[in-house]
């Protein structure tokens, strides 16, 4: 088992690695120039090439790659000489993205602030998508070829086909507009009034996966629902509950926890969308604003978060097969 987790462990450190080096190139090799952008268009040739000098983008890419993998991650107290240190100290572990180009902030300071806000609405998000699957596909399947059934195969093709965009402003103008019965964006100032507003970004990030696990549920369920355990089962007189959701669901949830560690990364790209939609102020309004100011450090520190928290996802996931499935942890 330690074996396959320092594995599991390499491999993820190596796909990071792979993510950010190919970031880094892409934008590196784009034709528009982060120095103009920083000065205007109207700016002088000269200012830009100081510009351009400052912030290190006259030098080699492989040089600028080299600094940049060196200074991520380093051991040890600051520099006695730095004045503006831009890393985050974990210990003795210090990791600096760098600094903003146009804000000119520590970029693991702006991803401090904007963190917070996304892990609140992807943490209801996911609950929305898992309560909602399962619950919806065990009902589903109870009532197989019912009208309940054709009905959850029909709203769960709706949900699956609308974009994340078009749920959005479609939850803004019944919830909010119209019932107003949640703010129509913002972030508030509370933590209740967070908690509130946080209600329809996370229901549209939400709606899409539960759809979609709704269906994976329910055919998971007509499956096992046949099996020669379940009619022992109830063959023994155990009750309907008792069988389905502790001899029938706790199997389907293997496909179900399989798919919601691959989907994370389908979880973070619609929260860039949904955070534009109702302002608010997480890594996908960062990620926006750094993509369309050309803004490379605070590109490169979301795509090394973005990239982390999946690959930790899918690690979690096959770590879960072990306390799901009790044949995995025997084998």
């Amino acid at each position: 088992m330690i074996g396959y987790l320092l594995r599991r462990v390499g491999w993820s450190l190596f796909t990071i690695w792979a993510v950010v080096t190919l970031t880094f190139v892409i934008y590196n090799v784009l034709p528009e120039d982060p120095a103009r952008v920083i000065a205007g268009p109207q700016a002088r040739p000269a200012d830009v090439a100081r510009i351009r000098t400052q912030l290190g983008l006259d030098q080699p890419i492989g040089v600028r790659y080299v600094r940049y993998m060196s200074g991520l991650v380093s051991f040890g107290p600051p520099p006695a000489d730095a004045k503006d240190d831009s890393a985050w100290a974990l210990g003795p572990v210090r990791i600096d993205l760098g600094v903003s180009y146009l804000k000119r902030k520590p970029v693991v300071e702006l991803l401090g602030r904007a963190l917070p806000p996304t892990l609140l609405v992807g943490v209801l998000a996911l609950f929305v998508q898992i309560a909602v699957g399962a619950f919806g596909g065990v009902l589903a399947a109870m009532r197989r070829h019912s009208v309940l059934d054709w009905g959850t195969v029909a709203l769960t093709l709706v949900g699956i086909s609308a974009p994340t965009f078009l749920t959005g402003l479609l939850l803004q103008h019944l919830l909010a507009r119209q019932l107003v019965w949640f703010p129509l964006d913002g972030y508030g100032q509370t933590s209740a009034e967070r908690l509130h507003s946080a209600v329809l970004p996370a229901l549209t990030l939400g709606l899409f996966g539960a759809a979609y696990y709704t269906r994976l549920v329910r055919d998971e369920m007509i499956g096992l629902l046949k099996q020669d355990y379940i009619r022992t089962a109830r063959a023994k007189g155990q009750r309907e509950w008792v069988v389905v959701y502790k001899h029938a669901l706790r199997n389907a949830l293997m496909p179900l926890v399989t798919v919601v560690g691959l989907s994370m990364g389908g979880l973070v790209g619609g929260a860039i969308v949904t955070e534009k939609i109702f302002r608010w102020p997480g890594i996908g309004s960062l990620s926006v604003d750094a993509i369309v100011e050309r803004d490379g450090p605070v590109i490169m520190g979301v795509v090394l978060l973005f990239s982390t928290v999946v690959v930790l996802a899918n690690l979690l996931v096959d770590l879960s097969y072990a306390v799901l499935d009790p044949r995995v942890r025997r084998s």
